[in-house]
């Protein structure tokens, strides 16, 4: 693990597309709370899907980045690059008896609850996982996974509670660096997915280890991720991790309130750039001139 001698913040894209408003705003704000805390700033890949990602739009990335101004320290994690000590963080906690296989597809769940208005919704709004895997026996999952058929690693929310066996919360600076203390509320997930069918890990489980290993004190991201920072708070205790700081910034919205992102074909920083604006023209626009 690197210990970091002086605060330590992270700005960490995905690259299945180019970067946007959005990335530009939070990638500066990660800029800005490092200076002022007169720490250094870190940039990790987000890779782990690896049918979307493309070292191009990692390519991207770097230029980006450069264009606008941003210095960041070497060497560059990239996730893809260690799925192994994912890996070992889900072993640990299904060793324990803290994860459990689930064999049901997105169309099985939505069968299930199907017909159910009031079936309770996380945080994201999907259904609350139904728990059909949870109860099956140890024989059929091994018979299961013995034949081949893929399974998600899912949190047993009760248990981990249990075990967690305290208060859990986390101190929030926001954007007006006044903190408060905000308590954390994983049971709102459900045995939420920590490991998926498709990839050996999960969002959540890279995210918290990426952080550990990093020497991560300072969380700077967007307002989107503020209650996974719940889930990400439980893994922590469970696997006897400090807690970062967090500071969850505003999102960029168009003009019809939606968020900036890449599937509604944000506009791209290099199409910007192409069109004659300026880094300083841009950092002003966002508010860091």
């Amino acid at each position: 693990m690197t210990t970091p001698h002086r605060p330590t913040l992270r700005f960490a894209p995905s690259p299945n597309g180019y970067l946007h408003l959005g990335h530009a705003y939070s990638a500066l704000q990660n800029e800005r709370v490092a200076a002022k805390l007169g720490g250094q700033l870190l940039v990790r890949i987000e890779n782990i899907d690896l049918d979307r990602c493309r070292r191009d739009y990692e390519a991207a990335i770097f230029e980006d980045l450069a264009w606008l101004g941003i210095i960041w320290q070497e060497p560059v994690r990239r996730q893809s690059e260690h799925f192994s000590d994912y890996a070992c963080a889900l072993e640990d906690l299904t060793g324990r008896g803290l994860l459990y296989p689930c064999f049901c597809s997105r169309s099985d769940i939505a069968r299930k609850v199907n017909g159910s208005r009031d079936w309770p919704r996380d945080p994201d709004g999907g259904p609350l996982y139904p728990g059909t895997c949870k109860q099956m026996s140890a024989d059929e999952r091994a018979q299961r996974l013995a034949a081949g058929q893929h399974a998600a690693l899912r949190i047993h929310m009760d248990e981990a509670l249990s075990v967690a066996g305290m208060r859990l919360g986390w101190r929030e600076y926001g954007e007006e660096d006044e903190p408060r203390d905000v308590t954390a509320e994983p049971a709102l997930w459900g045995d939420a997915v920590i490991g998926r069918r498709d990839i050996p890990t999960s969002y959540h489980i890279a995210v918290v280890i990426d952080d550990h290993l990093q020497g991560i004190t300072d969380v700077v991201r967007g307002q989107d991720l503020f209650n996974a920072t719940s889930l990400h708070r439980l893994l922590q205790a469970l696997l006897g991790l400090e807690a970062p700081n967090y500071r969850h910034h505003k999102l960029l919205r168009d003009k019809g309130g939606e968020k900036l992102s890449k599937s509604t074909r944000a506009k791209a920083i290099r199409s910007l750039r192409n069109e004659g604006v300026s880094p300083l023209e841009l950092r002003r626009r966002l508010g860091f001139a």
